[in-house]
């Protein structure tokens, strides 16, 4: 990945949230987390986002859509800004990403399958005698 590319025009935090479909309260928390770098201001205080800004903030969003965490944006982020990187760095912390990913999906599955058990044990009568709440109290007993 090249390094994010500056162009001398830029536009206000405001636009900027319309054109990348986030809100400016997320813009403002991806600099205070340092993310996105301080924007240039104008001599009236305005933040000016440059499209080297915009295009970092377009890298950040599309690492969030893919649930990398703030911390593994900030490694990538800072491999990229040293400009110093390989693809087989990048490629690691992919990779590491990918086996959370695949983690995360393998818990989802077994949830969805403990789900569909006890909901199926459930005669979804008038009684209180539950087997949802019984497997629900004993799960957190174990």
């Amino acid at each position: 990945m090249a390094q994010f590319t500056v162009s001398r025009s830029g536009v206000k935090r405001g636009e900027l949230a319309k054109r990348s479909g986030c809100n400016a309260e997320t813009i403002r928390y991806y600099e205070t987390t340092g993310l996105l770098n301080k924007p240039a201001r104008t001599d009236s205080g305005h933040r000016i986002y440059s499209a080297a800004d915009q295009s970092r903030l377009r890298f950040v969003l599309r690492s969030r859509e893919l649930g990398f965490t703030i911390e593994e944006i900030r490694s990538l982020l800072s491999l990229v800004d040293d400009g110093d990187y390989s693809c087989a760095e990048i490629h690691a912390l992919t990779t590491n990403h990918l086996k959370s990913v695949s983690r995360k999906i393998a818990d989802l599955r077994r949830l969805e399958r403990t789900l569909k058990r006890i909901s199926g044990e459930c005669a979804k009568g008038n009684e209180p005698d539950c087997p949802i709440i019984d497997a629900l109290a004993g799960a957190a007993n174990q």
